[in-house]
Parts: structure tokens; C-alpha cells; sequence
């Protein structure tokens, strides 16, 4: 296992609880849109990867024939088996499994789905390499994600404090980057779109070492008035707010 992986699955194990109840990863306006973009059937079989506590499989599970949801985390896994019996869902089977080797037969699925994960891959090539293979001809794939804009400043900035509040983070990508990532492996691209959330800055920082909470601080302290215009990184009710970027991303299996 790569050095990365191992990170994430430390990480999200000892933190998997909070993402069943965490606003950002249950955002029923974010999931409708997943859903929508998906454009999925009823006799569809799903594949979601990095599945979490299970939020995106959920949001599916209703439209589709079924969901596989795999993740590399144990603790994200149990969290989502408890999520489903609770919420009586039962067409929605979970297991561990590495994005960079699935272990499913080639054009398996007709839709596959990646929520808040692709940052954490250590090897993306390879990882849009094996979602392409397991998906069917002309099938869709929607992967929304953190992301940052066409701006080198916000990308430095940015990668670098999630890479503190999370050391399995590689890599949030520009929208000119997910597009020619997903031309290069065998996808058309269907829609991008960007959205941004104005979050405290407890999001970087709750469950974090306070050795890279004090690093965290140190970045934003030492911003110029420019540079902090452009993270949009201001009071809001006597807490610092700053901006998160996303992106959503749908195309079909060329």
C-alpha cells in the first residue's frame, strides 16, 4: 500500500464518524445535483467510489437497480452500513476496495460516481484509467470534488492548507485540468461546473494536529490584503470565513 493510501486510511478512520453527520458531505442540493448530472435508470448498476459514510450511494439507490460503494476505510464502511440500516436501504452493497485496482470485470457498470475523494488519489491517471475499464460503453461518470480556480495564487494556497488539515491530500485540480484529465482517458466530457462555499475556518482545522493548525494560522496570518481578498477570507459573525472551491464534472466513457 502507497504511503498515501496509508495516510487516508489512518485519517478517515480515526475522523469517519463526523462525515455521517457533516454538512458539507450530506448537502442535499449538492447530492440532487449529482443525481441529476448522473441522468441514471432504473435497471442501472452503480459504482461509487470512495464512497465515504455513503451519502452519494444513498442519494442514488432510489433511481438505480443498484449501488456498489467501495472505499479503502473499514471505520468510513461500518459508518455506512449503520447510515443505510437506518435509513432501510437495501440495494446499496459496500466494500473495501482501491480505486487504482478495482477488482470488477471490465464494462460492469453503466454509471460510476466519486464524491469528495479524487484529491486523495495518489496515482489519478491511474485511477480514471480503471473507472473507464469498468464502465460500459457510452456510460456516465460524475465525480464532484474540491477544486480551485484558474488562479495561481488560490491554487498554491489552497493545496498547501489542505494538505495541512489533511496529509492524504494530493492534489484539488483546476477546472482546465479535469477537463484535459478526463479527455486524455477516454471520457467526453458533458458539463463542468464550479460552486464555492463560504466556510469557516474550523473546517481546516477541527480534528487536525495543532502542529499543522499552527501552520495553518501562519499562511493565512502572513496574506497580504490582496491575497486574502482573493481566499475571500474575512470575519463573519467573529469567526474567519474563507472560501472552499468545488467542481462537478460529468462525461460519458468515449
Amino acid at each position: 500500500m502507497r504511503k498515501t493510501e496509508d495516510e487516508a486510511k489512518r485519517i478517515f478512520g480515526e475522523r469517519a464518524a463526523r462525515y455521517t453527520t457533516s454538512a458539507a458531505h450530506s448537502d442535499p442540493q449538492v447530492l440532487a445535483r449529482v443525481v441529476e448530472l448522473a441522468s441514471s435508470q432504473r435497471d442501472w448498476l452503480v459504482l461509487d467510489v470512495a464512497t465515504g459514510t455513503g451519502h452519494t450511494a444513498f442519494a442514488l439507490a432510489n433511481h438505480v437497480r443498484a449501488v456498489i460503494g467501495i472505499d479503502l476505510t473499514v471505520e468510513m464502511l461500518e459508518e455506512s452500513k449503520r447510515l443505510g440500516a437506518t435509513r432501510g436501504i437495501a440495494n446499496v452493497a459496500l466494500g473495501l476496495a482501491d480505486v487504482h485496482d478495482l477488482p470488477f470485470p471490465s464494462e460492469t457498470f453503466h454509471l460510476i460516481t466519486c464524491r469528495r475523494a479524487a484529491h486523495h488519489f495518489s496515482r489519478i491517471g491511474q485511477a480514471l484509467r480503471e473507472m473507464h475499464r469498468v464502465l460500459r460503453a457510452g456510460g456516465h461518470l460524475v465525480i464532484d470534488d474540491r477544486s480551485v480556480p484558474e488562479d495561481d495564487f488560490v491554487d498554491v494556497c489552497m493545496n498547501r492548507l489542505d494538505r495541512y488539515h489533511d496529509e492524504s491530500h494530493v492534489r484539488e485540480y483546476r477546472p482546465s485540468e479535469w477537463q484535459q484529465l478526463l479527455e486524455d482517458h477516454g471520457f467526453a466530457v458533458a458539463a463542468i461546473e464550479g460552486y464555492v462555499r463560504h466556510r469557516p475556518l474550523s473546517a481546516l482545522t477541527t480534528d487536525v494536529s495543532p502542529e499543522n493548525v499552527r501552520r495553518i494560522h501562519a499562511v493565512l496570518d502572513g496574506l497580504t490584503p490582496d491575497q486574502r481578498a482573493a481566499l475571500n477570507l474575512r470575519d463573519v459573525d467573529g469567526q474567519p470565513h474563507l472560501n472552499h472551491w468545488y467542481l462537478m464534472v460529468s462525461g460519458t466513457k468515449a
